[in-house]
């Protein structure tokens, strides 16, 4: 893979959001690992709420073709009520098995207050059903309001994991997990 294609996914409606400078970053860091990058931002994407019903316009059709194109796809999300933002949902409600089927995908949650684990939690559950493949780096930022000055991030070590994250994904966007072979290799001792 010559530059791996990368994407995040902004599950974020608010106007200073902390999620999207979050991944702003680990894009930045994806690029400097060599990847071509675009932040897709769902606060920008006038993505209707998901209806199983109706058809699928433009729109829709543009973003799932952008998930599904992607080597590695970023998800970011702030924590709602323990869990991801339903803007996220919606999103990802559209996508599946043809968007998501052995994609690298990193996560990274951005909590008001305290706990973002069960956010991580849920947004690694949905990658598994569509057959994605989740890095072992995720980033959760508690008290995110008091991490930021601006752009800047102020919380010592904080910039250099969701740097991680974004060269983490870059790395392994070729990786393939299906193509593992079925039987676990012979070793000789």
């Amino acid at each position: 893979m010559n530059c791996p294609d990368v994407v995040a996914v902004c599950g974020s409606r608010r106007e200073g959001s902390y999620t999207r400078r979050a991944l702003r970053i680990a894009l930045d860091a994806a690029a400097d690992a060599g990847a071509d990058t675009e932040l897709l931002d769902l606060r920008t994407i006038d993505l209707p709420p998901f209806d199983p019903d109706a058809e699928e316009g433009e729109t829709v059709r543009e973003f799932k073709r952008r998930v599904r194109e992607a080597d590695a796809v970023i998800l970011g999300s702030p924590v709602y009520h323990g869990s991801y933002s339903a803007t996220l949902k919606d999103a990802l409600d559209y996508c599946g098995k043809d968007e998501f089927t052995d994609t690298t995908v990193g996560l990274l949650a951005t909590a008001g207050g305290g706990s973002y684990a069960s956010t991580l939690d849920h947004l690694r559950v949905v990658v598994r059903s569509v057959h994605g493949w989740t890095v072992p780096t995720q980033v959760g930022i508690r008290g995110a309001y008091d991490k930021f000055d601006g752009e800047e991030v102020t919380e010592p070590g904080l910039e250099d994991r969701i740097r991680e994250l974004g060269r983490e994904v870059t790395a392994n966007a070729d990786v393939n997990p299906s193509a593992r072979p079925a039987a676990p290799a012979e070793c000789d001792d």
